[in-house]
């Protein structure tokens, strides 16, 4: 297919040879894969969106009754803090979003796995918060997660984006990877410049154990979604910058998926080691 890819430098040639953003090659891959139109991918890519946004309107909610064992209420506080927040406002409110969604899921709500439930927070906090605060519609916001797909393919084909296989790196470093690349797109930044923004999100988590309370997707998976936003922005804006990634972006997926592999099973989404394994974590369950 003209638009099938595997990897972040393929990403790079087709954009190089057709003046194509990633989003673009995104959405022609899916309509070249599945043989759908135009309108009813975008739209199915729209609806994903709305709940997206309902999931940071409910997981903010004070008066919602709904709540995991270990959560319920902590996104509330920080949206409430975030006027006087020493990382300002606007981030303060980010980071309330990405921790607010993952919290709903803690609640049964329902979310988009972008890429997994424990990581859920991220890309749209990320898109919608601070996607909004910059000025960018619906519609662009949509884009944006078309580029977030095409980063999260790559990852999932050559590593992984779960926790069970490759530790948190691999779920809240890809949804990181996700949300940095496709904010950068947004901006401006040309395909080069997206990949060596989710590089860096990636590189910045690299070797992130999986640890689970109790085995839920709960602690400390909900604080893990408020600095994977903060690791998002932050490789946004190094990208948008000029900073690039001295290790190319296919080469960090492949060492990210070196690294899972040769963790212990125990930090791999057991529930056995790490945090899970301290004295505190067994007495809650």
């Amino acid at each position: 297919m003209r638009y099938e890819f595997h990897s972040g430098s393929r990403l790079e040639e087709i954009s190089r040879q057709e003046g194509l953003p990633i989003s673009e090659i995104m959405l022609r891959y899916e309509m070249e894969k599945s043989e759908r139109t135009r309108e009813s991918i975008v739209d199915e890519m729209k609806l994903n969106l709305s709940v997206m946004q309902e999931s940071i309107r409910e997981g903010l909610r004070e008066d919602k009754t709904q709540r995991g064992f270990f959560t319920g209420e902590d996104a509330a506080k920080l949206m409430k803090f975030a006027g006087q927040s020493n990382m300002g406002k606007n981030l303060a409110e980010v980071t309330a979003a990405a921790m607010a969604v993952v919290e709903w899921n803690a609640a049964m709500g329902k979310i988009v796995a972008a890429p997994t439930a424990g990581a859920s927070g991220i890309l749209p906090a990320v898109l919608i918060i601070c996607g909004g605060q910059k000025g960018f519609d619906e519609d662009e916001i949509c884009r944006g997660l078309f580029t977030a797909g095409a980063i999260g393919r790559i990852i999932a084909q050559n590593a992984s984006i779960a926790g069970a296989s490759g530790g948190c790196q691999a779920e809240t470093g890809s949804a990181a990877a996700m949300a940095a690349g496709a904010l950068a797109e947004l901006c401006g930044a040309d395909a080069a410049a997206v990949l060596h923004a989710a590089a860096m999100a990636l590189k910045n988590v690299m070797g992130l154990v999986c640890d689970p309370v109790g085995g839920l997707v709960e602690c400390p998976c909900v604080k893990r979604n408020a600095i994977g936003a903060v690791n998002a922005v932050l490789s946004c804006d190094m990208a948008l910058a000029g900073i690039r990634s001295l290790i190319p972006f296919d080469e960090v997926v492949g060492a990210m998926r070196s690294v899972g592999n040769q963790m212990h099973p125990d930090l791999r989404e057991t529930a056995r080691g790490g945090l899970a394994g301290t004295p505190t974590a067994q007495k809650l369950i």
